[in-house]
């Protein structure tokens, strides 16, 4: 299919739900670089990063539920295409969230479909998944001739969930539209998983628990493959599919090639999801997981988080309730081959990926970098609990009374036994404690010059932490020399 780059765009008015997210803004953008008359976000999210992005662009930012229909139509009316990317409980504790899950996925999906039809939308381009057809058994070069996976057999609502919602959109092609007696033409794009500059879901997860020291093994060996997709190149291919949605081009009436179909998207690059990651790990100075385990011991790590966090379902919103390690349907993402052919989307949509993996990867690692230096670096797990719980355990043993302390009055014992009597192990709390306040005092002053933004976050974590907080501060200061 060969058409210009703004055929089906300039002029006409566009509605990105979940458009105030990663993929969302990045298509916000680009639509309106191509002439777009009118695009509209409607987003949930009142704090995201991007908006003030959006809004500087002449993105019409809409703060609206997919799960309530008057926010739907509110953002639907007078459009003429609609990207529905909006979805909830992918990864993380939002996994658990089977009611919302299905209220935003399914219920959200139900009310876009009513508002085109409503309204009189002839396009609907829905952002799917691969677990539509994935649940945890081998696929090489698989293409969209799969069926779909039982329903039953889901390791997760949300791949239920966007299995329904995917079938909705699909059967919704061809609807027959209320206002001109047109038609609702649809389709759906199955993206791998997603990276660039700016995503919001796997890699901060990812580098968040390989900072905190809690990335300790890879799951499965090293054959596994699995396929991701940077987020310019999923852009690329919702417009494409846009385009290929249209009716009215001179020469090519009737029933547009990609009407009612789904395509599979990624970089056309399938690879180890560890080893693909690498580069980003290391280029932070994180250490990179170097044992493994079977897809079996994981699994079974991960159903006990499952089982954990279940019974803490009632503080899964909370913000300071933090994210597991791992959980089944992400085993199986990482811990078992499975990666699609692109070919339909080439042949169909025109889809070639526009930027190889090797060059998206180097601006993800470019991006994370500047976001590490723009904050206080954090020492690892172990280095917050040796640090923190050795000064709290010598200050109990140095000036509680052994019958206050109950299990650790051996601690006691073997301080006195070590440097002879409770005098020195007060002593000695007091000297650590002063030393840990002049390195705060040193870390201030250098991060006055290295990194003035975070001086007083740099001072109260050295104070906390001693020489492991000051040793990041040192290594930043000797990288700018």
């Amino acid at each position: 299919m060969h058409l210009s780059e703004n055929e089906g765009i300039e002029g006409n008015t566009f509605v990105v739900t979940g458009g105030s997210g990663f993929v969302g803004t990045a298509l916000c953008l680009e639509l309106m670089r191509r002439g777009a008359d009118e695009v509209r976000s409607l987003d949930l999210r009142k704090d995201s990063p991007w908006i003030t992005t959006l809004r500087r662009n002449g993105v019409v930012c809409i703060t609206g539920d997919v799960s309530r229909n008057e926010d739907v139509e509110k953002a639907l009316r007078g459009a003429d295409c609609v990207f529905h990317l909006a979805s909830y409980g992918m990864s993380g504790k939002e996994m658990l969230q089977a009611g919302r899950i299905d209220e935003v996925n399914i219920n959200g999906t139900c009310h876009v479909l009513d508002a085109c039809n409503k309204y009189g939308v002839k396009r609907l381009i829905y952002t799917s998944t691969y677990n539509v057809v994935y649940g945890g058994k081998e696929i090489f070069n698989g293409n969209e001739a799969l069926r779909y996976y039982p329903l039953d057999d889901h390791a997760d609502p949300y791949g239920r969930s966007k299995a329904l919602a995917e079938q909705l959109v699909i059967k919704s092609n061809g609807r027959p539209l209320k206002r001109d007696g047109k038609k609702l033409y649809t389709c759906a794009i199955r993206p791998a998983a997603i990276y660039g500059p700016g995503e919001e879901r796997h890699i901060p997860r990812i580098l968040s628990l390989a900072q905190m020291g809690l990335l300790p093994f890879k799951i499965g060996d090293s054959r596994v493959k699995n396929d991701w997709v940077y987020v310019d190149n999923l852009v690329h291919a919702l417009l494409l599919a846009s385009m290929a949605l249209l009716d009215d081009i001179p020469g090519r009436e009737g029933t547009p090639i990609a009407a009612g179909q789904a395509y599979f998207i990624s970089d056309g690059s399938p690879v180890n999801s560890f080893e693909f990651l690498r580069p980003l790990v290391v280029s932070l100075e994180y250490n990179f997981p170097r044992k493994e385990i079977s897809v079996r011991t994981a699994l079974n790590i991960a159903w006990i988080f499952w089982g954990i966090y279940s019974l803490c379902y009632p503080w899964l919103k909370k913000s300071w309730f933090p994210q597991p390690l791992i959980f089944p349907a992400e085993v199986y993402k990482v811990g078992i081959t499975h990666y699609f052919s692109i070919l339909k989307a080439k042949q169909e949509l025109g889809y070639t990926p526009i930027v190889k993996p090797e060059e998206g990867m180097k601006a993800t690692i470019t991006y994370w970098k500047e976001k590490k230096r723009e904050k206080v670096e954090r020492p690892n797990i172990f280095a917050w609990l040796f640090c923190v719980g050795g000064m709290f355990l010598l200050l109990c043993v140095a000036f509680m009374p052994s019958s206050y302390l109950g299990p650790l009055v051996w601690v006691k014992s073997f301080g006195i036994l070590l440097f002879r009597s409770v005098r020195n192990l007060q002593i000695l709390f007091w000297l650590s404690a002063l030393t840990h306040l002049i390195e705060a005092i040193y870390a201030y002053f250098l991060s006055q010059r290295v990194d003035p933004a975070n001086a007083k976050g740099w001072f109260w974590q050295t104070f906390a932490l001693g020489f492991p907080s000051l040793r990041l501060l040192l290594k930043r200061a000797k990288a700018m020399k």
